[in-house]
C-alpha cells in the first residue's frame, strides 16, 4: 500500500534588492498591497493576528503569525482552515540580491482536494513573487492579483 504524501506549494525566485528590503516588503502592509492583497491590518508581528483583504474580491483572510526570524524567516497560518505559510529569505550575489521561497502546506480535504487547493497556491504565490519582483526592482505595480480573475473569484 502506499502512503499518501501531503502536497505542498513550493515557489522561489531571485529579487535583485538587498534581503532587508525584500524581507520588509513582506512584513510591512503598506508595501506588500502593492504586489499582493489591497490591504493588511497591521504589520506582521510574532503572535499576533491580523487580517489581510483583497477589496476588489470582497475577500477577506485571518493571518497569525507564528515565527519571525528578522531578514531570514517569516512563518503565518492563513485562511479558514488554516494552512501554513513560510518565507525564507537568503542573502545572494554579495548581498545585493535575495532568493525568495514560500512553501505552503497543511491542505485540508481528501487527497484530491488537497492537490487542487496546493496547484491553486502555487499559482498565486508564483503571481506574488512576480509582483514583488517587478515591484522592488522597478517600482512598477503589475496588477496581477486583480487581473488574476478579472470577472471576481469563482466559486469552488
Amino acid at each position: 500500500m502506499e502512503l499518501h504524501k501531503a502536497p505542498v506549494a513550493e515557489v522561489g525566485m531571485l529579487i535583485r534588492k538587498p534581503v532587508i528590503e525584500v524581507y520588509e516588503a513582506f512584513i510591512d502592509p503598506a508595501i506588500t498591497s502593492k504586489f499582493w492583497f489591497t490591504h493588511g491590518s497591521a504589520r506582521l508581528d510574532s503572535g499576533h493576528a491580523i487580517e489581510w483583504e483583497w477589496r476588489m474580491y470582497d475577500f477577506k483572510s485571518p493571518v497569525v503569525v507564528r515565527e519571525l526570524v528578522k531578514d531570514r524567516k517569516i512563518v503565518v497560518g492563513w485562511g479558514e482552515p488554516a494552512t501554513t505559510v513560510e518565507w525564507t529569505f537568503a542573502p545572494m550575489h554579495d548581498g545585493a540580491a535575495t532568493f525568495v521561497a514560500i512553501r505552503n502546506f497543511g491542505f485540508q480535504g481528501d487527497a484530491d482536494q488537497q492537490v487542487k487547493t496546493a496547484v491553486d497556491s502555487t499559482d498565486g504565490f508564483s503571481m506574488v513573487l512576480s509582483g514583488a519582483k517587478a515591484w522592488l526592482e522597478q517600482g512598477i505595480v503589475l496588477g496581477l492579483t486583480v487581473d488574476r480573475h478579472p470577472n471576481g473569484v469563482p466559486s469552488a
